[in-house]
């Protein structure tokens, strides 16, 4: 099973793809796609979106998970997340792929086991969980530790199931 992870942003979007083998996570890739700010809204949300539809194509996930909305600083940033939010929800429903949605308290909380974790926190523990090597960007490393979250959630489905 592979699982992608997405968190959305008009200016840079992280995605990380983790797999599933047995029990165990493991990493396989993971990255940051970045518009200019000087291109205005529409040119960045295009990047953006041809980029997850060509890491959606070749990786072929099973699942896309992306971060719940949540509130911003200010009303322009949130509509402009918005809007990228909207993009990754676009591209997995255009590629026919499962959408899964988790909320930033519960991303933390299940990659470090505090609900208020600094982003720092958030990149080292994926690291360590992970066992990646190479240096991880955060927008890459909330993309990858929404992919955990979800993880977690299956595994409790499971466990609740047997039971």
């Amino acid at each position: 099973m592979k699982i992608l992870g997405i968190d959305p942003g008009s200016l840079n979007c992280g995605y990380g793809l983790i797999g599933l083998k047995g029990k165990e996570p493991f990493y396989i890739t993971s990255g940051t796609i970045s518009a200019a700010s000087s291109k205005p809204l529409h040119e960045r949300l295009k990047i953006i979106f041809e980029s997850l539809q060509g890491i959606i194509r070749e990786h072929r996930p099973d699942d896309i998970v992306v971060e719940k909305i949540f509130f911003a600083k200010g009303a322009k940033a949130a509509l402009s997340l918005g809007h990228a939010r909207g993009i990754a929800l676009l591209a997995a429903a255009m590629a026919d792929i499962t959408l899964h949605e988790c909320s930033a308290l519960e991303v933390k909380k299940a990659v470090v086991g505090y609900g208020r974790a600094e982003k720092q926190q958030v990149l080292q523990m994926v690291k360590l969980i992970l066992n990646v090597k190479e240096p991880l960007y955060p927008d890459s490393a909330d993309a990858l530790a929404l992919a955990l979250c979800h993880i977690n959630t299956i595994k409790f489905r499971e466990a609740i199931q047997k039971s």
